[in-house]
């Protein structure tokens, strides 16, 4: 390893003492030390002591290139910390680490759960929504906060999200001689009287929390009626194969039902659609179910906007699908990109018969029909049929 400029150090609330030789050399010759304040005030640094720019910009550190600087973080850097983000930025030479006990690890300590079978999430700096699909029964979660209000705020979001009877804990300056853990229920929690609240854990008990199988509720988003239906929706994912890290293109997204299930698999999506309104409900959609960083929104028509975009590893056409967008579509995509395609006029029937003829595939026709009144008694309700066609480039 080349000499590196910058040393990342996770700090504990123990200070100075609890860092090794090599971080407290590394501290001693930095003509900058970044951190946050409470860092700053931990490593006793003064003088050279420069506060992380809010919200956090690695730009600020990299301007101190090539020039002996330390970057203290709580715990372990590269857990929901600064570490990572600095060294995606850096050559490996660049810099070296020294971490310490990341909160996570402290919390888990002090309550006796297995660290495996816990969520563990950042919420410093990240939409409480991010729980949404972590949330069912008996789920622990321990979670980073920003500060006492955060900690409070969250209490307040789990009880109007019908988690209120989950036992939640504060924890503060854990490691330290202030250390502090208390236990409450998150419908009755206020805010922490005394200390700075950085960990939140909570076990989860009320509501029941989402589904994670393919199919869920058409009540669980906002549409206009525009929306792949829950039935035939699952029939779709089974077909895409949603994996995590995988990019997919929602083509004439709707209300972005596709997006939503294919992100919660752990993928990211490009959800395409045309009409702004429809548009403006994908992205409420995605915030709800804390999705908005996994989803992104394109208003307009494919196949214009299809060029700009990195390309997917599964295209999902919802409907409105002809010649001219299939073959943007086809001549865009990699060897290997899955493709769903639905079809409930003629015209598109025809086009995806001929499809399925040319490229091979799959080519299912789906028809569902629902319990409904008639008169004093129930009659089946045939909903239009389906037709799915999906192949791999």
């Amino acid at each position: 390893m080349a000499d590196p400029w910058l040393t990342i150090i996770g700090i504990g609330e123990d200070g100075l003492a609890g860092l090794s030789d090599a971080s407290r050399k590394a501290l001693a010759e930095a003509e900058t030390v970044f951190g946050g304040e409470r860092h700053l005030a931990l490593a006793g640094i003064t003088g050279r002591g420069r506060p992380w720019p809010v919200p956090f910009d690695a730009e600020i550190v990299l301007s101190r290139r090539g020039r002996p600087t330390v970057v203290l973080a709580s715990g372990d850097p590269f857990w929901h910390g600064a570490g990572g983000s600095l060294a995606e930025k850096l050559d490996r030479g660049e810099w070296t680490a020294y971490t310490a006990p990341s909160t996570f690890s402290l919390v888990a300590a002090r309550l006796g759960w297995r660290l495996e079978s816990v969520v563990c999430l950042g919420l410093h700096a990240a939409p409480f929504e991010r729980l949404v699909a972590h949330l069912a029964q008996g789920v622990r979660i321990i979670c980073l906060v920003r500060d006492n209000n955060a900690a409070g705020d969250l209490a307040r979001w789990l009880t109007a999200h019908g988690w209120g009877a989950s036992t939640f804990w504060n924890l503060t300056a854990l490691g330290g001689p202030s250390e502090s853990v208390t236990q409450h229920r998150a419908d009755s929690y206020t805010s922490a009287s005394t200390g700075n609240v950085v960990a939140v854990a909570l076990e989860a008990r009320g509501a029941q929390g989402i589904p994670r199988s393919s199919g869920l509720s058409d009540d669980l988003f906002v549409h206009d009626g525009q929306i792949t239906k829950r039935p035939v929706r699952a029939l779709a994912l089974s077909a895409l194969g949603p994996r995590p890290g995988e990019r997919l293109w929602d083509i004439g997204a709707g209300s972005g039902s596709i997006s939503v299930e294919w992100a919660l698999g752990g993928g990211t999506a490009i959800a395409v659609e045309a009409r702004e309104d429809r548009a403006a409900n994908i992205r409420r959609n995605a915030a709800a179910f804390g999705l908005a960083h996994r989803i992104a929104v394109i208003t307009g028509k494919a196949p214009e906007v299809l060029a700009s975009l990195e390309a997917p590893n599964a295209v999902f056409i919802g409907g409105g699908l002809d010649s001219v967008m299939f073959d943007a579509v086809w001549s865009r995509i990699l060897a290997g990109t899955r493709l769903v395609a639905h079809a409930v006029t003629l015209e598109t029937d025809a086009l995806l018969g001929e499809l399925h003829q040319r490229h091979g595939g799959e080519l299912m026709r789906v028809e569902i029909a629902h319990v409904g009144p008639l008169g004093r008694y129930r009659s089946w309700e045939a909903a239009r049929p389906v037709v799915q066609w999906s192949a791999v480039r």
